[in-house]
Order: structure tokens, then C-alpha cells, then sequence
């Protein structure tokens, strides 16, 4: 505990799953944090309750609504996270939208939307912490890729082409700030228990899955990816860029 006392950190994605693991982490490692979350009710009333069961917990945690493909929008989260606790230390770029469905059935408006909240997302969230963070000579931006970038998936073609951006676009990045003191990771999911996969109704798939292909034949919890993000986010990973961290059971080996 404690590993993040001090620091400030905006989660994208954080009413529940992969990112509300991530900001109960931090909070609990003392940091202040930022819960970003997509702007509809569910999404506002999901991350609000989040928020304030930290709060009542003695954290300092504040939900802002976010549409991440929006650059105005992410320029009032950078602008609002330091007016209540300074300029980010660390960004979890985990928010992401998917479709699923025969690869020559997208739509160009599904392609577009999936590219502009993964892909454009992570890069208007990035540059717009980028300032602060140079301007302290420090700081960590985690993106969230998938497994699935470097296994292929059918049926979310959208999806896996985003994950695998996302990962070059780390590498790359982490090229360009680490002068700075800026490092750029990702972590890079595999068959995730949230409640997006019953919603999409994967369930079954994904337990089959795990099962036969991960090393370790057990599901990965949002939970269980925590202790990465804490880790990429502290001083123990210094000297740690542009790689991406596999939490996946032991799915894909490199």
C-alpha cells in the first residue's frame, strides 16, 4: 500500500469492469484519482456510486463524464482532474467500444466509431496529460490492448484492428516522451470476466476458451489485472517503456 501516495491519475473507462478495478487500486495504493466514464445514465450513475463508496472510505476520487472521441471533451477532463487535484501523473487509457458480427457486415459508421473511441481515444487522452507531465519531468500513460491483437479473433474485426493500433501506438510514443521522463506501457488483457461479456452473451465462449488455450485454465478477473496497472504506474516500473504486459493465464507466450 501507499505505492501511489501523492500522485493524480485519470482513468478512462471506469463505471465498472477492466477501470473501476483500476481506480479502487489506485485509490487504495493513495493516490487521487479521476474516474472518467462514457456520458450516459448507466455509464454516470455506475461510476457516481463508484466514487462515492471511495469517498466514504476516506479516498479522493472524482467522476468526470467523458466521451473520449471527443478532443473538446478530453480537454475538459485534463482541465477539471487539475483543478481539483493537479496535473496528472498517470493515465489509464482503458476506455473502448466494440462491435461484434461478420467482418463484411461492418458498417463504415461501426468501423469509424470503434477507431474513434479505441484508437483516437487513447491518442487525445495522451496528448492532452502530456503537458503536465513533461512539465514535471514524469509520468506514466498505460494503455489497454488485447490479446486478441496478436491472436486474431472472428466476428470483431473493428475491435482487434483498434488493439493492435493501440499497441503500436505505444511503442511509438514511448519513443517520443521518454526524454521527458514520460513512459508509455500497455497492458494487454486476455478472456476478461466483466459484465460486458454477459451482456454480449460471451460467457460460454470465453469460459471454453480459457479453458483450452490459457496456461493457466482459470478466468481472469478485472480484479487480477489491478496489481499490473499499479505496477506500471509506480516508481518499480522506472525503466519500463513501451512494452505491454500480457494478463492473460498464460494464453499468448512471446
Amino acid at each position: 500500500m501507499g505505492r501511489l501516495t501523492d500522485k493524480v491519475a485519470i482513468v478512462t473507462g471506469a463505471s465498472r469492469g477492466i477501470g473501476a478495478a483500476a481506480v479502487r487500486r489506485y485509490c487504495e495504493e493513495g493516490a487521487r484519482v479521476v474516474a472518467s466514464h462514457y456520458p450516459s445514465p448507466e455509464m454516470t450513475d455506475l461510476a457516481e456510486a463508484l466514487v462515492a463508496d471511495l469517498r466514504a472510505s476516506g479516498h479522493e476520487a472524482l467522476a468526470i463524464p467523458t466521451d473520449v472521441a471527443d478532443g473538446s471533451q478530453v480537454e475538459h477532463l485534463v482541465a477539471e482532474t487539475e483543478g481539483a487535484f493537479g496535473p496528472a501523473d498517470i493515465l489509464v487509457a482503458n476506455a473502448a467500444a466494440f462491435t461484434s458480427g461478420p467482418w463484411d457486415e461492418v458498417t463504415e459508421q461501426e468501423w469509424d466509431h470503434v477507431f474513434a473511441v479505441n484508437a483516437k481515444g487513447t491518442f487525445l487522452c495522451a496528448k492532452a496529460v502530456l503537458p503536465g507531465m513533461i512539465a514535471k519531468g514524469a509520468g506514466s500513460i498505460i494503455t489497454v490492448s488485447s490479446v486478441t491483437a496478436h491472436v486474431g479473433l472472428v466476428g470483431m474485426l473493428p475491435y482487434v484492428a483498434t488493439k493492435g493500433a493501440i499497441i503500436a501506438f505505444t511503442r511509438s510514443l514511448a519513443r517520443e516522451v521518454g526524454t521527458h521522463g514520460v513512459r508509455v506501457n500497455s497492458v494487454m488483457p486476455g478472456a476478461i470476466r466483466t459484465e460486458h461479456e454477459d451482456e454480449m452473451g460471451h460467457r460460454e465462449v470465453a469460459d471454453r476458451m480459457a479453458a483450452d488455450l490459457q496456461s493457466i485454465p482459470e478466468r481472469v478477473l478485472a480484479e487480477d489485472l489491478a496489481g499490473t496497472f499499479v505496477y506500471l504506474a509506480s516508481d518499480d516500473s522506472r525503466l519500463v517503456t513501451g512494452q505491454v504486459v500480457a494478463v492473460d493465464g498464460g494464453w499468448v507466450h512471446r
